[in-house]
């Protein structure tokens, strides 16, 4: 391997380091949506301006234009036929584990739902009606997408779901996809991707008809797809291309270390940081993510990719460690640093989760534990979180005042609304109870 591939590991002591690490966040943060490229934002904006008003006809021109598949309105959506097929023919070993992750999920997701645990008479949690699920279309199938989406959704009591997923697989969805949304139940299936497929779901066209709430990983297009159109629609986050950090410390195997940062960059795009305060474990990390990349199939674009959103931080302690870690507030966060992981954990407050211990790597979330992995992504965990089954419900605040509660406030709130210049409001109060109106 090159000394170029060397420029990843950072010295946090070093001049310069700063700077470094200021522009590692930087492109992270770039790489998950269009925040400081306004030609793209351009394309975009006509992308959806287009679907908003040539509705199936703008999703048939960009579907053919970005995708390469020329299909009418009638085909967008795969048939019942074809979704059963699909379950019919998968694997019976992987239908068997996607199941299991589907009871994970849906376990985990029941007992931390809020919705039908409340109480207090002055509010009521109803679930969104209907939910557009965005499925990447990776060169690989990602059954898991559906799997952590859907099943959050359908535990909140969401009763209408509809998936789009590019047509990626000889002009439509992988069929494993499709199978797992027949387990699912959902028979509403559009083979549309990309901004046009959010455009699509925000507004509604012909044949598909419009959503509440957008949900989904996806590349930049959607994300910042989803991002524009907020406010027609309801969003979860940016989930945008995958991301690890990972705290480490000489306890840490330096070889499970650069296996999970590689499990990242290899979706190319993706990104990988290593923070340590072992100057050892990252130049042995280094070393063995020289010697794993080799071995992969997609090698050269996972090298690129590491060298462009990847890091070896050494800093000087665990303390200036936790605090970069919180700043970058990364999707996946990985803590390996033997008995004080536990402790360090609690000390972290940004993060879309967090593995705890060497043997909790980013693909025990992906597929298995009961989180959904539709995380916050670019640094947004400092205010996003990971996608719930409580992401799916909305509250009503309810109000019922007796004629003897309103009285007993009525001097309040009559002085309130006087003092807003709003005498309508004061008056809808002292009308009901005979007041005049200067008493």
């Amino acid at each position: 391997m090159s000394d170029e591939f060397d420029q990843i590991l950072i010295s946090a002591s070093q001049p310069g380091a700063d700077d470094r690490l200021l522009r590692l966040c930087w492109e992270v943060r770039r790489e998950a949506a269009f925040i400081n490229d306004a030609y793209k934002r351009n394309q975009l904006r006509r992308i959806c301006h287009e679907v908003w008003d040539g509705r199936d006809n703008a999703v048939v021109k960009y579907t053919e234009m970005l995708d390469g598949v020329k299909l009418t309105p009638a085909q967008f959506r795969v048939t019942k036929e074809d979704l059963e097929k699909a379950h019919r023919e998968v694997d019976k070993k992987l239908l068997a584990s996607l199941r299991q992750a589907i009871e994970n999920v849906r376990k985990y997701q029941s007992e931390i739902f809020i919705g039908n645990k409340n109480t207090h008479p002055g509010i009521r949690y109803t679930p969104i009606k209907r939910v557009g699920i965005c499925v990447p279309g990776a060169s690989a199938p990602l059954p898991s997408t559906v799997i952590m989406t859907a099943a959050p959704a359908q535990i909140a009591g969401v009763k209408e779901i509809a998936v789009v997923s590019p047509p990626r697989c000889g002009g439509s969805i992988h069929p494993t996809i499709l199978a797992v949304c027949y387990e699912l139940g959902i028979d509403e299936v559009y083979r549309i991707g990309g901004a046009q497929a959010v455009a699509a779901l925000a507004f509604g066209t012909q044949t598909i008809r419009r959503v509440d709430k957008i949900v989904g990983p996806g590349n930049q297009w959607v994300q910042s797809a989803k991002l524009e159109l907020f406010g027609h629609v309801g969003i979860d986050s940016i989930a945008g291309p995958s991301e690890v950090l990972i705290i480490a410390n000489d306890k840490a195997n330096p070889a499970w270390v650069a296996a999970d940062m590689l499990s990242q960059v290899e979706h190319a795009p993706g990104s990988a940081v290593l923070v340590t305060d072992s100057q050892v474990l990252g130049e042995k990390t280094l070393g063995e993510l020289k010697k794993q990349v080799t071995q992969l199939g997609r090698a050269k674009e996972t090298i690129e990719c590491l060298k462009e959103y990847g890091g070896i931080v050494v800093f000087k302690d665990m303390a200036q460690a936790i605090r970069f870690a919180n700043d970058f507030a990364a999707e996946h966060l990985e803590i390996q640093c033997g008995k004080e992981s536990k402790e360090i954990a609690e000390k972290i407050e940004n993060a879309g989760a967090i593995f705890i211990g060497e043997y909790s790597p980013v693909a025990v979330g992906d597929y298995w534990a009961g989180p959904s992995h539709t995380l916050p992504t670019g640094m947004t965990a400092r205010f996003f979180s990971a996608l719930s089954a409580n992401d799916f419900i909305k509250s009503i605040s309810i109000i019922e005042y007796s004629k003897e509660q309103l009285a007993e406030s009525a001097e309040d709130i009559i002085r309130l609304a006087e003092a807003e210049g709003l005498d309508a409001h004061a008056k809808s109060i002292w009308l009901r109870l005979g007041l005049r109106q200067d008493e």
